[in-house]
């Protein structure tokens, strides 16, 4: 099964970069693609739900559409959900 992990995001944010060099680490290793969208710009759009629901706990990470970690990637928790 192929999994979907979002990544959202804000720019200038130091806790999201780290969190996508994660990501993109552990995409390469395991084979799994990462999306990444920027809460703010997103609201920006247009569609304000998800910086209302995550803006005050980013980086967030989504696998499959549900809450999976935030401020850091819970890296053995994701490699064992993506087994």
């Amino acid at each position: 099964m192929d999994h979907q992990v979002l990544l959202l995001t804000r720019a200038g944010c130091s806790l999201c970069e780290k969190a996508a060099s994660a990501l993109a680490g552990l995409a390469a290793e395991l084979g799994f693609v990462c999306e990444s969208t920027d809460v703010d710009a997103a609201a920006d759009a247009g569609d304000p739900a998800l910086r209302a629901e995550y803006g005050d706990r980013l980086p967030v990470v989504l696998l499959d559409g549900a809450e999976h970690s935030y401020w850091e990637v819970d890296v053995a928790q994701l490699r064992k959900d993506l087994s």
